[in-house]
């Protein structure tokens, strides 16, 4: 019997973790299988036509909400291409509301409800024999007469039953992929807009086995792992031993970057402390879910959060220096309305951490919100992604405004691309942090660039017609930053810049000429670098700024009178810049080299 195991992956280098593990569960009786991974933007046709040339007898498809509505018309086609296949789907999508599915959808043959290892192999089995699907625990199936019928719930696995998912074969495909990785399954909070609440309990794989796996894929060379666990460290004693494990292994394999989902305020002081002392930079990530500073929001949707706990924990992560954070926030859930939304917001950002995700409330099906959404006024889309349109706090006009904030928080805070001038424009110039991407936000849909594409200086530029409207203290400041983040996204020296020039070729020639002269005037590790004209012209960048930066990296400054700003761009080397100021007058007194 050939089978063929296919999802939509949202991008290309995702790897589908639910495939692997229902591919290892059945291919040691089912050794004629293809995993075959497509993603949303491929032509229904082209993924139609592979999997056709593959003659299979069943196929089963993983669904999700990004993918569900544009996995449906490939599920069209191909009953028509190949009328006698069995269809199957299963994955989170479709393991709620399954009888509607399963009746909008006709070209289905059965749907596997929840955890799929186990049902989907023992359904292969009845379709290789006697097509009794009434005796498949676990599945909504279509029978003879057209009629539906479910049948009873599956016990749930022990998970160290499943097979590794990780083929020695399908390494090699993964080295640049983001390879999805589960140390436990299940969540031990309820909070009502996630489909983890619906289970009760946290499984746990076995720790060596665990090991055994992250081990197989390091060596590989796997770039990037990102653990799906929904709390990665309620089970403290179990998390310290793979960080532990994932440290020791950093000394003689340097290229993987782990991602865990933290749950902050349980996070023990002591791990913090641990991480400090022995975690390599870069090496972990973590991803923490806030979603909310409203105590009545939190409470509504069974949320536990103690914002205090967080805080001190970001906080201390991020004094550590070597881990980035992404924090999560979500708008439109209960009683949340513009104004608190607005406090979450500034709550989040005043924490000023690598990365903050703005996304809006999906009414996921299965969910509490989603049960009580005429409790609460909700309007949402009536197919994937159910994302809010309105409730009775927060109308669509509030919606509508604060995805313009997400816009340009992407754009600008976190793609790293203005995060010094961000963070002095929220000081300086605005009255808050959410103020500041509002009213951008609000005057780019007013120009229309969101029709509109963009290179980095149009961006550059645009913020700078947006606060030259909006009226600035310190607009020379505020310039001199943007030339900082400017010039430190490039590895080499730029060709062009998008702002006026203030140093014409004879006064940048007397300067370069002057610190040639006197080097030290601009430090000692410019002075120690001992830079020739030819170098400096090459590689160096000059402008002016109003004000003397104290590091290296343009992190720090002291406002004043104006200095000549050198960009240094280490050729061959990728890595930021280097910058170095010195006042005017002390080279403007000084007498050029001879």
């Amino acid at each position: 019997m050939k089978i063929v195991l296919a999802t939509l992956n949202a991008k290309y280098i995702h790897a589908s973790l639910a495939l692997r593990y229902l591919r290892a569960f059945a291919k040691p009786d089912f050794p004629d299988l293809d995993l075959c991974e497509y993603t949303i933007k491929d032509q229904p046709m082209n993924v139609v036509a592979d999997i056709y040339k593959r003659k299979p007898d069943v196929i089963g498809f993983s669904c999700y909400i990004w993918n569900i509505e544009e996995t449906i018309p490939i599920l069209e086609m191909l009953r028509k291409v190949l009328p006698d296949v069995k269809i199957v789907l299963g994955g989170p999508e479709v393991s709620y509301d399954t009888e509607a599915w399963i009746e909008r959808i006709p070209e289905v043959d059965a749907i596997v409800v929840g955890e799929g290892e186990k049902t989907f192999h023992h359904l292969l089995q009845e379709f290789a024999g006697e097509s009794r699907l009434e005796m498949v625990p676990g599945i909504v199936f279509r029978q003879a007469d057209g009629s539906i019928k479910r049948t009873f719930f599956r016990d749930k696995l022990e998970l160290d039953q499943i097979p590794s998912p990780f083929e020695e074969e399908d390494l090699p495909t993964l080295v640049n992929r983001v390879v999805y990785f589960e140390c436990s399954r299940g969540c031990p909070f309820s909070c009502s807009y996630c489909l983890s609440s619906i289970e009760t309990g946290v499984r746990y794989f076995d720790l060596e086995r665990t090991k055994t796996d992250l081990e197989r894929l390091i060596d590989a060379g796997v770039k990037t792992v990102k653990f799906v666990d929904r709390t990665f460290n309620i089970h403290m004693r179990y998390a310290l031993s793979i960080f532990e494990f994932l440290i020791e292994k950093h000394k003689t394999h340097k290229d993987t970057v782990f991602q865990f989902e933290i749950t902050a305020d349980i996070l023990k002081p002591r791990v913090v402390e641990y991480l400090a002392e022995h975690a390599p930079p870069g090496l972990f990530r973590f991803e923490i879910g806030v979603q909310s500073t409203n105590d009545v929001t939190n409470e509504i949707v069974q949320r536990k959060q103690n914002w205090e706990k967080l805080t001190n924990t970001v906080l201390g992560v991020k004094a550590t220096g070597k881990i980035d954070q992404h924090l999560d926030l979500i708008a439109g859930l209960p009683q949340e309305n513009y104004e608190s939304f607005k406090k979450t917001f500034n709550d989040v950002f005043a924490l000023e951490i690598e990365e903050l995700q703005l996304g809006f409330l999906k009414m996921l099906r299965g969910v509490g919100v989603r049960l009580d959404a005429d409790k609460y006024g909700y309007k949402f889309m009536d197919k994937a992604p159910y994302e809010i349109l309105s409730n009775d706090v927060l109308s669509f006009d509030d919606v509508i405004r604060i995805k313009r904030v997400e816009d340009v928080l992407e754009k600008y805070w976190n793609a790293h691309r203005t995060n010094r001038t961000v963070r002095y424009l929220v000081a300086e110039e605005f009255q808050s942090a959410f103020d500041f991407f509002q009213d951008f936000g609000d005057y780019w849909e007013e120009q229309g660039w969101n029709r509109i594409g963009h290179q980095v200086e149009d961006l550059f530029r645009r913020l700078h017609q947006f606060l030259q409207v909006h009226g600035l203290k310190q607009s020379d400041i505020v310039l001199g930053l943007m030339k900082i983040d400017y010039l430190i996204g490039f590895k080499n020296k730029p060709r062009g810049i998008w702002w006026e020039r203030t140093l014409d070729k004879a006064d940048a020639q007397h300067y370069i000429q002057a610190v040639l002269g006197q080097p030290e005037l601009l430090g000692a590790e410019w002075a120690k670098m001992k830079l020739s004209e030819q170098e400096i012209h090459k590689h160096c960048l000059l402008e002016t700024v109003p004000f003397q930066l104290l590091d290296e990296k343009g992190q720090a400054f002291e406002a004043g009178e104006d200095h000549l700003l050198i960009t240094y761009y280490e050729p061959g080397q990728k890595q930021e810049p280097q910058f170095f100021t010195c006042a005017l007058r002390n080279i403007q007194a000084l007498q050029p080299q001879s």
